[in-house]
């Protein structure tokens, strides 16, 4: 019980960084959206599954990856969390930049056609494991919830856990955005969400940094 408790607050953090990720639409929110709004629930729903599955995807290989490169290279640590610490900045920055902005969401059907649920669901995948940015993002999730000698079990708690929340929050999106009203309604508050979630990123971002002393 005393080990849990020793790496709870890394573990919830990590999830928090997730969440508040997942709430900033990024290419794979937004066609979520564009597809529960063109195509319909359904199709919006199989894409969520695909962007989920993606997201879990990137979690087993950053933590496996991470690890194999701890096991050999202790240091190394601080090199991940420092440029996991970087790019948080850098997504506070872009957050902060958004929130005083005036320009809204733009959420389009995808390219290519309808597709069958399992078609749709191998976009959404695809989308989620070409995201350019998806494994630096990654990288500043883990890094916030592994400690230095933390056991395999915390990993594994990372990405089931962050698998869960994807499902559920990818999910939520396609039921709730099938209507454009939801889309009007979040337009309305993305400048406090997007504050809300530099605000976060700056401290996760500074929590990284400072741990590396």
């Amino acid at each position: 019980m005393e080990q849990v408790s020793e790496y709870l607050p890394g573990i919830l953090l990590a999830y928090s960084a997730f969440l508040l990720g997942i709430a900033s639409p990024g290419p794979n929110i937004l066609a979520v959206i564009g597809t529960s709004m063109s195509v319909g629930r359904p199709s919006g729903v199989a894409l969520a599954l695909g962007v989920a599955t993606g997201s879990l995807t990137w979690a087993l290989l950053t933590v496996l990856g991470l690890s194999a490169l701890l096991a050999a290279y202790s240091s190394a640590l601080i090199v991940i969390k420092i440029a996991g610490g970087l790019y948080l900045i850098w997504l506070a920055y872009k957050s902060f930049k958004s929130a005083s902005s005036n320009k809204d969401i733009e959420a389009r059907e995808l390219a290519g056609g309808r597709r069958s649920p399992v078609g749709y669901a191998m976009r959404g995948y695809l989308i989620q494991m070409t995201n350019p940015k998806a494994a630096l993002t990654w990288i500043a999730i883990i890094s916030l919830g592994l400690q230095e000698g933390a056991p395999h079990w915390v990993g594994a708690v990372i990405v089931l856990g962050t698998f869960t929340l994807s499902v559920v929050a990818h999910v939520l999106y396609a039921i709730a955005f099938s209507t454009p009203l939801m889309v009007r309604l979040y337009g309305q508050a993305r400048r406090t969400i997007q504050f809300i979630l530099g605000s976060f990123f700056a401290f996760a971002g500074s929590k990284l940094l400072t741990s590396t002393n």
